[in-house]
């Protein structure tokens, strides 16, 4: 029997502009869509045009095989809106691009807030090091999916 976990995902959650915070999507059926180069580079775009539009400050990003792990400051948005922003928008992108239909993310997201006494670059560093600890690469410049403010 699954049970739906949205809800307990958003108990508590609460958005502090000018807080960074982690953020972690997943696919719907942790699908492995972004193995597709192109897919994962449409949800690259839907982030980059919330951060040029200054929503979001983007910190450091990681799109793996069938989740997203992204490092943001909040700027003008709250949290549930910048990710329902992205998912709708890149779901669209990516079903147009398929020429199909249906679900692309699961419901849902996970946030974590940054708190003072941690390093937002060990944060950083954690999340660019998903491919080299999933095992998809041997040095990070291999993977294609990643980006971080300080390189």
């Amino acid at each position: 029997m699954k049970i739906y976990q949205g809800k307990r995902l958003r108990k508590g959650r609460f958005s502090e502009i000018h807080r960074p915070y982690l953020l972690t999507t997943v696919t719907f059926e942790r699908q492995r869509i972004f193995r597709d180069l192109f897919l994962g580079r449409l949800v690259v775009a839907e982030m980059r045009e919330v951060t040029e539009r200054k929503l979001v400050e983007s910190l450091a990003w990681v799109i793996m095989p069938d989740h997203v792990h992204w490092l943001v400051t909040l700027r003008a948005v709250d949290l549930g809106t910048l990710m329902n922003r992205i998912k709708s928008r890149s779901a669209v992108a990516i079903n147009r691009h398929k020429t199909s239909s249906g679900p692309v993310w699961q419901r849902g997201f996970h946030d974590h807030a940054i708190r003072a006494e941690e390093d937002i670059r060990d944060v950083a560093r954690y999340v660019v090091a998903n491919p080299l600890r999933a095992g998809l690469v041997r040095k990070l410049g291999d993977y294609p999916l990643w980006d971080a403010i300080w390189l």
